[in-house]
């Protein structure tokens, strides 16, 4: 894509999560999507009950698979304490976002996140569904901070 496509072209990108799918569904639907690379937007990505989507085996199996490059940017995660409040603690999700977005503020993420990096990439955190997700709100508020983008939600 030349320059001048990518200034009329809306940015392209994905969103994912990895719960309510076995694996196989999980990778046939970013290959099938032509998604470049896995964006994980985890606050902790390490655990044992992300099964095939732990952090490290995660990367291999994207690579070893699909070629799929991966990336971990923590900067597009909560921190433990609005995540915690809001799941831990029963707390409402208008709270969550609203907190959440202060936060992508504060960090400047439109300045600090490559749009190469989002550009055909895809967005990954555990919810099955992103309405009640932060990597929802990340896309929104880039495309605010940057213009149009074409999100597609593999559900």
């Amino acid at each position: 894509m030349t320059t001048d496509e990518q200034r009329v072209s809306p940015m392209r990108t994905f969103t994912i999560g990895f719960t309510k799918k076995n694996a196989e569904a999980f990778f046939t639907k970013l290959h099938e999507a032509g998604v470049r690379r896995v964006v994980d937007v985890r606050l902790n990505n390490v655990s044992q009950l992300a099964g095939f989507a732990k952090r490290d085996d995660l990367q291999y199996f994207l690579r070893a698979i699909h070629g799929i490059d991966y990336v971990h940017l923590a900067e597009l995660a909560p921190t433990a304490d609005i995540l915690d409040a809001y799941k831990k603690y029963g707390g409402d999700w208008t709270v969550y976002e609203e907190k959440f977005l202060e936060l992508m503020d504060r960090r400047r993420i439109q300045d600090a996140v490559p749009k190469e990096v989002i550009r055909d990439g895809c967005l990954l955190c555990s919810e099955h569904m992103p309405e009640f997700c932060h990597r929802r709100l990340v896309v929104e508020y880039l495309e605010r901070h940057w213009g149009e983008f074409e999100t597609i939600h593999l559900a």
